[in-house]
């Protein structure tokens, strides 16, 4: 089974945080989640994102995510796979450079990646993006084309894979997204 690192940070989103960190648990994996400035034990604040028929998504206050390893003691050589949430962490999360060179080090390895909505600003802001077909919260769409990747427009329940990256718009693709990365994982 694959030991698989989470960057995460305050108001990630809810559903895009807890499902994959649980369900790949539940399959087996290793999985250590993790937040600049933070260790095991410390939690993160959630943002539940919710599509109710306006212009973009709402936003509610969601669980207190636990985080289960420290940020500062971690080497990413000893992990296989990235999994990235969205929400508001990716838009402050792409401003520190340990997490931009963790970010890269999984790319520069041909390691899987799963990236979800807003997740897609730190591939975007870490370079990895170029020549790839990704998806995204389609509010990102212009950071994933600025990156110089294709941005594929599927359906919010739908993923892509795309060699050894798996992106989705948002939370209602996690059969979807993590299905396919469960692929990728060799699973």
């Amino acid at each position: 089974m694959a030991k698989i690192l989470m960057i995460t940070g305050d108001f990630t989103e809810d559903y895009e945080t807890m499902v994959p960190f649980q369900t790949l648990q539940a399959c087996g994996h290793e999985v250590h989640a993790v937040c600049p400035e933070k260790k095991a034990g410390d939690t993160v604040a959630t943002a539940i994102h919710d599509f109710e028929g306006d212009q973009t998504y709402t936003e509610k206050p969601g669980h207190r995510f636990a985080l289960n390893a420290d940020f500062d003691t971690i080497n990413v050589s000893d992990y296989d796979a990235l999994v990235v949430p969205g929400g508001r962490a990716p838009e402050y999360l792409r401003l520190n450079d340990r997490v931009l060179t963790m970010v890269q080090h999984f790319f520069d390895n041909d390691k899987p990646v799963a990236a979800i909505c807003h997740g897609a600003q730190l591939l975007a802001a870490a370079g990895v993006l170029r020549g790839r077909h990704c998806s995204a919260y389609p509010a990102c769409r212009p950071e994933v084309e600025q990156a110089g990747a294709d941005y594929a427009d599927i359906s919010v329940d739908d993923a892509i894979t795309d060699g050894k990256l798996v992106t989705a718009p948002a939370w209602p693709a996690h059969p979807a997204w993590l299905k396919q990365f469960m692929v990728v994982l060799g699973g």
